[in-house]
């Protein structure tokens, strides 16, 4: 191997309307629906969420992902016509065709980069870098640029309060490039996996083209998110664990070495079960789950990109990231900051 991937630059964007847990609550009342902050807080860590306005151009999912993109780009010291490829992971694209990793591309003026989505759901962004490295270990690309971008918020039903809670809208960032094999900053490992048996497990009936969207499936929210969130929530746990160990085992490494662990930002209690599970303590995982909510594909590249922005990831730094989607899609990925 003469080459290898390394992630050299990472950017972040949200909407600005916060969205607390009380206003959720006020919105569930229209419903005849109850619940509180604190009942929201117990059940999944979460505070507030940010929630895009669509009416406005800047706040829909590729005008975030560009965003997001002219960050990374900066701090990568990288222009747009240095990137080669765009992968854009997202579940919850501006248009079903073209396909959002086109939209972006047109925004940032990337002329010679070729753009493709991916969806895999919250596992978006490690499916993203992953592909990234390959593409960069073949030969075929020197610069990828990999976004994880949702609006989610279109998708929820507002009037299930163990859904509408959850998720909220935003787009991480990050170049990654080709390095010396040698190079120390580099992937070192990662673990991807699907099991399709669980696609019912959380997933939106309606809207493609095996079943459209008619009047009576409007009425029935059949275009909306559907969750089993008992049985997520077990899977979650013993998939994201199976992940994270697979992957430190490729390199032998035991957890306890792991400088950081950016883990998907789906539940407080599953990370807390996950890194138990793992050997790592709680001070060494990056949480924004709190302020941002499940934002799917984008939850790990926002919550790198803040702890490298303020400085807790440093450059030499071990960094491993675990998630799982719906699909039910997962995927870890090791490397070195």
């Amino acid at each position: 191997m003469e080459s290898a991937a390394r992630i050299i630059g990472t950017g972040s964007a949200f909407p600005e309307r916060r969205m607390t847990n009380d206003d959720i609550a006020q919105e569930l009342i229209r419903f005849g629906l109850k619940t509180n902050n604190q009942w929201i807080i117990e059940r999944t860590g979460i505070i507030e969420r940010r929630i895009s306005n669509i009416q406005n151009e800047a706040e829909i999912n590729s005008s975030l992902g560009a965003r997001a993109a002219k960050i990374a780009l900066e701090r990568a010291g990288r222009k747009p016509e240095d990137i080669d490829q765009i992968i854009y992971a997202t579940c919850s694209p501006d248009t079903l065709m073209p396909s959002t990793a086109c939209w972006l591309q047109q925004k940032i003026g990337a002329r010679s980069a070729w753009a493709m989505d991916i969806n895999a759901a919250c596992s978006g962004f490690i499916y993203g870098v992953v592909t990234a490295e390959q593409f960069i270990l073949s030969g075929h690309s020197k610069t990828v640029l990999v976004v994880g971008g949702e609006v989610l918020s279109q998708w929820v039903n507002w009037q299930d309060r163990n859904i509408c809670i959850l998720f909220g809208d935003g787009a991480g960032a990050a170049v990654v490039e080709q390095v010396p094999a040698r190079s120390s900053q580099r992937i070192l490992s990662s673990h991807l996996s699907s099991d399709g048996n669980l696609s019912k497990l959380l997933y939106i009936p309606a809207g493609g083209s095996s079943l459209e969207v008619t009047p009576e499936r409007y009425a029935q929210n059949l275009h909306k998110m559907h969750m089993s969130g008992r049985e997520l929530f077990k899977v979650a746990v013993r998939t994201l664990t199976e992940c994270a160990l697979r992957t430190l085992e490729k390199l032998h490494m035991p957890a306890i070495k792991l400088d950081w662990f950016v883990p998907h930002q789906a539940n407080l209690r599953i990370i807390e079960a996950v890194a138990n599970r793992i050997g790592i303590p709680m001070e060494k995982v990056i949480i924004n789950l709190d302020r941002f909510g499940n934002t799917s594909a984008a939850t790990i590249p926002t919550a790198l990109d803040e702890a490298i922005r303020d400085g807790r990831i440093r450059e030499g730094q071990t960094v491993l990231t675990d998630a799982f989607g719906s699909g039910l899609t997962a995927g870890a990925l090791l490397f070195r900051w």
